[in-house]
């Protein structure tokens, strides 16, 4: 029995091919817009590679893919549903239709993957910002490498722009030496007690550069000594938050680029409710039309349906197809010949299965 099965007037069947018509070639413009969509992901990412471990760049890769092939499949479902109000146009057609309902379904499987990898992909994004951030904070005094010279003016760039401050949070600072040799005062004793109060002979201190502050507070910016209550009037640092920001620049920037993610996962998600809807559309001509053909008759009404079969006995049917497939170059084990068919049961009726005895021959006449 057909799945949701419906029938159509001549009339019914010309709309029908009309409006698919008209929807194809509205979808060639949700290609554009998946190409787009993904190339502006693809864009926002580079412009923050400095501080990604590494680049995440399937999902943009896939969304723009996805929007150039649904422009050409479109715009050949355009030409197909056009041809299709017309019997005799149709029948060019016939042979190429099928396969371009499985092809297109396909295509549409991949828009649903790509819409459900927009949200999956935070988890990655959120283990390449943090190791980026932790190396580029690392390298933020090395002003005079080739090489990492820029990481400096990222990063504050990065601090000013998303008004955040180190990796996880402005700590982080205080666990590296962000300030060069060069602009050490080698003779000051403060700054050789720092170089060796600690193993590994850096200079550290409880202090954040200046991209750190928070332009918004009412007080002037406090960057160093930030845990000495006493080195500042009327100061708490465990309660003074307006300073500088609190907010880590790994933590801002997965909010920016989920925001960003939810956004296009969301217009991905309506462009593939809007690509099945069409692919149902051209279903129900494509079988209409294949009946039309087997009636004989343009002008006589025809059923069009999803399913010609249940969805078990499709699935049966297919799977079966499937299991057959891999038995196409073994060995039958009834007549030993090589049968795509093999040990297939015969019916026990019909001249095969007629005994040689029962035969006449022409001498017996």
């Amino acid at each position: 029995m057909a799945v949701f099965q419906v029938k159509f007037t001549k009339t019914k069947r010309d709309k029908l091919a009309q409006i698919l018509w008209i929807l194809n070639w509205v979808s060639v413009v949700s290609g554009v817009m998946l190409f787009s969509l993904g190339l502006f992901l693809k864009i926002e990412i580079k412009k923050r590679n400095e501080v990604m471990a590494r680049e995440i760049n399937f999902v943009p890769n896939m969304l723009i893919s996805v929007g150039v092939i649904a422009c050409i499949i479109n715009f050949l479902g355009g030409k197909i549903c056009y041809d299709c109000s017309d019997t005799n146009k149709f029948s060019r057609w016939k042979l190429v239709m099928f396969p371009y309902i499985l092809c297109t379904f396909c295509f549409t499987f991949c828009i649903l993957v790509g819409a459900v990898m927009c949200y999956t992909m935070r988890n990655e994004l959120e283990e390449s910002l943090y190791l980026g951030l932790r190396n580029a904070i690392k390298f933020y005094k090395d002003t005079d490498i080739p090489g990492r010279c820029f990481l400096k003016k990222t990063i504050d760039l990065l601090q000013i722009g998303f008004q955040c401050c180190g990796n996880n949070g402005f700590r982080d600072w205080f666990e590296i030496q962000w300030v060069s040799v060069r602009y050490l005062n080698m003779a000051s004793q403060e700054v050789l007690d720092r170089l060796k109060s600690n193993v590994d002979g850096i200079f550290l201190v409880d202090g954040v550069p200046f991209s750190c502050c928070n332009p918004n507070s009412p007080r002037p910016c406090i960057q160093y000594q930030l845990t000495n209550n006493s080195a500042h009037y009327n100061y708490d640092f465990l309660t003074m938050e307006l300073n500088i920001w609190m907010k880590g620049c790994k933590q801002a920037l997965l909010d920016y680029y989920t925001d960003i993610m939810k956004s296009i996962g969301i217009i991905v998600l309506i462009i593939w409710f809007f690509e099945l809807s069409v692919l149902m559309g051209v279903r129900y001509l494509q079988t209409a039309m294949k009946n039309v053909l087997l009636l004989g008759d343009p002008e006589c009404e025809s059923n069009g349906w999803l399913l010609e079969n249940s969805f078990v006995e499709t699935a049966k049917y297919n799977i079966h197809i499937i299991k057959n497939l891999g038995k196409v170059n073994h060995m039958s084990t009834v007549s030993g010949m090589n049968d795509p068919n093999m040990d297939i049961q015969k019916p026990n009726y019909g001249p095969d299965n007629v005994t040689a005895k029962s035969i006449p021959t022409a001498n017996s006449s």
